[in-house]
């Protein structure tokens, strides 16, 4: 087993201990309960044996921004069975080889994306789970969709019949102090409550996937039900 760019097996159990144990310290200065909070695995660029050695560790599923290498990892069997997201920008023209593949797609911030998730869904004869993406920050450089276009993409999501929306995803603005991230990710969960209920079992709407490596720890003090971390786990990017 090649696990030396992460620095060994021992230093990925060791990171995911360490995150573990900082989610369980959040939930409980939130007043959670221990274990209401998954743990997605970020594992962008990361090679199968790191992949296949953390999905025998305490974590719950992967996430992929990559649909090559998600389609690469699922056939090599690297998640030894964990379910994968796809958490990066899906184009329309790719949305047949994730559509199927992925348990849930978390990053949907258009119409044009979800109909056309609706249609290949439609085609394999599935039910497609996806998370609305929104852009909090309102920057160009990110995906998602403006807080504005939150009630027309559920309105439009309440009319196709192969896709539930299972809840929100973001990617904030990284901030410096915690007080300021945990701004962005109220709203976040402000927005999921004010749509809360809307749709019944077409938008059961119990996912809330927001917090990364450097902030997993305010989104989980404002209500996240599960945080996205890569570095945290596999170390700096080759």
């Amino acid at each position: 087993m090649k696990l030396e760019r992460a620095g060994g097996a021992d230093a990925i159990a060791l990171r995911v201990a360490e995150v573990r144990r900082r989610m369980a310290e959040a939930e409980a200065r939130a007043g959670r309960r221990p274990g209401q909070v998954s743990l997605c695995a970020a594992c962008k660029a990361r090679t199968l044996e790191e992949i296949r050695f953390s999905a025998g560790l305490h974590i719950d599923l992967f996430g992929e921004n990559r649909m090559q290498e998600m389609r690469n990892n699922l056939e090599a069997g690297a998640y030894l069975g964990k379910p994968c997201h796809f958490i990066g920008h899906l184009q329309t023209n790719k949305v047949r080889q994730v559509v199927g593949r992925a348990a849930m797609i978390q990053s949907v911030g258009s119409l044009r994306l979800l109909e056309a998730i609706d249609r290949e869904a439609g085609r394999q004869g599935i039910l497609q789970d996806v998370l609305l993406e929104i852009n909090l920050g309102g920057e160009e450089s990110k995906a998602g969709a403006d807080e504005s276009e939150l009630m027309p993409l559920m309105d439009a999501a309440a009319a196709l019949p192969n896709l539930r929306v299972r809840g929100l995803m973001a990617i904030p603005p990284p901030e410096s102090d915690e007080r300021e991230a945990r701004r962005h990710f109220a709203r976040l969960r402000g927005l999921m409550e004010s749509v809360s209920g809307w749709a019944g079992e077409k938008a059961p709407l119990d996912t809330l996937s927001m917090g990364m490596s450097g902030d997993f720890e305010a989104a989980i003090l404002e209500g996240a039900t599960l945080v996205r971390v890569g570095r945290g786990i596999y170390g700096e990017r080759p």
